[in-house]
């Protein structure tokens, strides 16, 4: 049996060929995106459970407030992915510069959250509580920084209107699951504290 070779189709217009072009690498950044999300969601799920575990068998376990500072960094974070969604709408550099200037805040911010901790004395040393509350805030603080990274790179590319949507679509995506996570983590930490 042998395969019948189609004839070639009508001659493609140079913008459907451009289009087209673009849809292997628009499915492998978001693939990538979402490879990353379950990379990341695998990791805190493990520190989660370590969480729970160690706490529900610890008779050390100290209980402390956490900054209030930390709930402003999270209205940060969720403003910032309100204007992302925004620029990436709208295709607008200013929001996206709102969007990383929160962004640093957030960082700034938990920053400045772990220096009032410390200056109680619930730095590392001072019990598994305070350990998971840095492992957590840094962790993500990591991939919050990984994302800025993320939208410099779209920033860039939207300045010079050579932004493919779907690059600023797996670029949110990423930021917005950012901010649910830190929503997440935040509420762990307050519930199991």
């Amino acid at each position: 049996m042998s395969t019948a070779v189609l004839p070639p189709s009508p001659s493609v217009p140079a913008a459907a060929r451009v289009a087209t072009g673009d849809a292997p690498r628009a499915s492998v950044a978001q693939t990538g995106v979402w490879i990353g999300i379950a990379t990341i969601s695998m990791s805190f799920a493990a520190l989660t459970s370590a969480l729970v575990v160690r706490q529900s068998s610890a008779p050390d376990w100290q209980h402390f407030q956490l900054p209030p500072l930390l709930y402003l960094n999270t209205l940060a974070l969720l403003v910032s992915s309100a204007t992302l969604e925004i620029s990436r709408r709208r295709r607008t550099v200013a929001a996206l510069n709102a969007t990383l200037v929160l962004g640093l805040l957030f960082v700034f911010g938990q920053v400045l959250a772990w220096r009032q901790l410390a200056a109680q004395h619930l730095f590392l040393a001072s019990g598994p509580r305070s350990a998971f509350l840095y492992v957590f805030t840094a962790l993500h603080a990591l991939h919050v920084l990984g994302g800025l990274g993320g939208l410099l790179y779209v920033q860039r590319r939207l300045a010079g209107a050579v932004l493919a949507p779907t690059t600023f679509k797996a670029a949110a995506l990423y930021w917005h699951f950012m901010a649910i996570l830190w929503v997440y983590l935040l509420t762990l930490l307050t519930i199991r504290g």
